[in-house]
């Protein structure tokens, strides 16, 4: 049976935005082999959770929502888009359910802002440096990032350099409790991937979207992988 990968609907508001991002984190998730199970917004918590508990691992995708930053104490920028609190209620329920029961979670973009939120950290509201990190779906490779050659991520994407394809204005700032830093952009310091800290639990989350590079990049494969075969031994484990 194909590991159970639990993604949120992307946007709450916005369901022309929702309908075309999520089939792309549905194709990365089956060309690694794992089964999509779509969370919807509009639905109680109760029967979120129903869905949630018949799921191996989650996958936060990316959203045009900003969190709202009343949850890291910060006032509001004015560059800072509004919160989609559907969508906010949902990833605090995946991300309870994933660190009670140690199921692997994959954050990409708004979905590392949020898990890193849901830890305590914090964010920069809006980036203000020379290097273009909104460069948007039309562009294939808005700068590069560094990664640490310690990590996680250095291992699945089997390089320490990669270009990426930036679409964002937020960032990481102040990183959550058993997170850690694992790339930046070398010319700005921007936080671009974070990971977690505790050997038993595989969190990772980048601020690229390697779900549009699916097709075409095999660092981006290897990152939709690593979280497939995260869940198959996280499931395998929980059935013994």
């Amino acid at each position: 049976m194909a590991p159970r990968i639990a993604i949120p609907i992307p946007h709450s508001d916005d369901r022309a935005y929702a309908e075309r991002a999520l089939p792309q984190y549905e194709n990365a998730v089956a060309m690694a082999g794992g089964e999509s199970v779509c969370i919807p917004l509009d639905q109680s918590s109760a029967e979120v959770m129903k869905l949630i508990e018949s799921c191996d691992a989650v996958l936060l995708p990316g959203s045009k929502a900003d969190v709202d930053p009343a949850k890291y104490h910060a006032p509001k920028n004015p560059l800072t888009a509004a919160a989609d609190r559907r969508r906010d209620a949902v990833d605090e329920l995946l991300l309870r359910d994933a660190y009670n029961f140690r199921k692997p979670v994959l954050g990409i973009c708004y979905g590392l802002q949020t898990l890193n939120v849901y830890r305590a950290g914090t964010l920069v509201q809006h980036i203000d440096t020379q290097i273009n990190h909104a460069a948007g779906r039309t562009v294939a490779i808005a700068h590069t990032v560094e990664i640490d050659e310690a990590s996680k991520l250095a291992e699945i994407a089997g390089l320490f350099a990669i270009p990426v394809n930036s679409s964002h204005h937020q960032s990481a700032d102040v990183i959550g409790d058993g997170l850690r830093v694992v790339a930046r952009s070398p010319q700005d310091g921007i936080i671009e991937a974070l990971e977690g800290t505790s050997p038993d639990h595989y969190v990772l989350a980048v601020q690229w979207h390697p779900e549009r590079s699916v097709e075409d990049d095999e660092p981006s494969r290897a990152i939709f992988r690593a979280l497939v075969e995260a869940a198959r031994t996280r499931h395998g484990n929980s059935h013994r």
